[in-house]
């Protein structure tokens, strides 16, 4: 029997989970991840302790040169694909070398959307999401003071702790009324605020970023809708990301917010997957940690010959933001329509969200006892009426 040839573009969570989960079903078969980043697999939510200069490059790499030995796994880093043929079952690299491949899974990921703002293409405009773009704020941050950030979504918030860490002035721009608008209701964002002005940030909430200003090619502040302007020398969006379509897109395959893939995340075109942030399963885009790494688990699984299903993700996270917890699950009922039960105190605030006796949502700010087990409850629709009152 021939060994089959395992291609995997990404190294990110999906696509190195995939990976050892084909080594696990397959022993003999040939396995490569093809990558465009000069480095192993990274964790990427530590960046910002990168930008801090609390941890160093080398303490960011989740696979050390060895686990991909051990694994028999080659990887390519350095390696940009820009063809796929999916009916010939090859892939070109930009350098116009063909690779042949019997299976494929894109976890090509996604990349920062970038606003459609003027001023946006200026030296000391940034956003946040590959190492190379850490290394280039690092860089700049030596030589400004006040840093403006475009957006109150977690990665920005993060790089934006990691600036004030470093005796940058940070001022955070934000076009919703209240900070990361997907895992907290008003309250919620309301505590977290104040806690991070009590840390010396400043916010302005519920406004549009019309111009950045600057001269020379170099940004020198923001101009707002409304006539207000903002000095910094260095400006980074985080306005949420887009999935990487363009590969998939040349292949011919089925996509619409992502590559569509059904419960054995296989795509369109046969004897290719997607997991990650570039799968759509079932109309969802998950852009999360644990829903990626399970669905590297299943397409990997799959493609070596396996029958797993994957069958969705609570969508939840547990956070650091600026080192204070947050962590958020399910329904957060923003609009309050739902029956809830809330904890409140200077320090903390948390929600627990109920449709009939069960839990169908969370958020904890400050304190984030307990998250696991209710996210649980939240997955198994346990029935809780007769422990609501004391889950918090």
């Amino acid at each position: 029997m021939k060994t089959k040839t395992y291609l995997v573009i990404g190294n990110g969570v999906a696509g190195t989970t995939a990976a050892e989960a084909i080594r696990q079903q397959d022993p003999q078969g040939s396995i490569t991840i093809l990558s465009e980043e000069d480095i192993p697999f990274y964790y990427r939510i530590r960046l910002n302790e990168f930008i801090a200069g609390d941890i160093d490059e080398d303490k960011l790499i989740a696979k050390k040169d060895a686990w991909y030995q051990e694994q028999r796994i080659d990887l390519r880093i350095n390696t940009r694909i820009t063809g796929l043929d999916a009916v010939a079952k090859r892939l070109t690299t930009e350098t116009g070398e063909a690779l042949a491949f019997d299976q494929l899974l894109l976890a090509t990921g996604s990349h920062s959307f970038l606003p459609p703002i003027k001023g946006i293409d200026q030296q000391g405009v940034f956003s946040l999401r590959h190492i190379k773009d850490a290394r280039a704020i690092l860089a700049q941050a030596k030589n400004v003071e006040e840093v403006i950030l475009i957006g109150g979504g977690l990665l920005g918030l993060e790089a934006g702790n990691a600036l004030r860490k470093l005796g940058k002035k940070v001022t955070v721009v934000e076009f919703f009324p209240r900070l990361l608008p997907r895992q907290l209701d008003s309250r919620g964002a309301a505590r977290l605020q104040e806690l991070m002005e009590g840390m010396g940030f400043t916010f302005r909430l519920s406004a549009m970023t019309k111009t950045i200003t600057g001269s020379h090619g170099r940004a020198e502040g923001i101009a707002l809708e409304g006539g207000d302007t903002l000095p910094g020398q260095m400006v980074v969006i985080s306005a949420g990301v887009r999935p990487n379509l363009e590969l998939a897109k040349t292949g011919g395959l089925a996509c619409d917010k992502g590559v569509k893939v059904n419960d054995r995340l296989e795509t369109s075109a046969s004897d290719i997957y997607a997991a990650g942030d570039v799968a759509e399963h079932q109309g969802v885009v998950s852009g999360i940690w644990p829903a990626a790494m399970q669905q590297g688990k299943v397409a990997g699984a799959n493609m070596a010959g396996g029958a797993a299903a994957y069958q969705g993700a609570t969508m939840s996270n547990i956070l650091k933001v600026a080192g204070i917890d947050v962590a958020a699950a399910g329904n957060i009922d923003a609009e309050g329509r739902y029956e809830s039960q809330v904890a409140t105190s200077d320090t903390f605030y948390k929600k627990l969200v109920i449709e009939n006796n069960r839990p169908i949502g969370c958020i904890m700010v400050g304190d984030t006892r307990n998250f696991n087990t209710i996210t649980r409850y939240i997955t198994e629709k346990r029935d809780i009426s007769t422990l609501k009152n004391s889950l918090l």
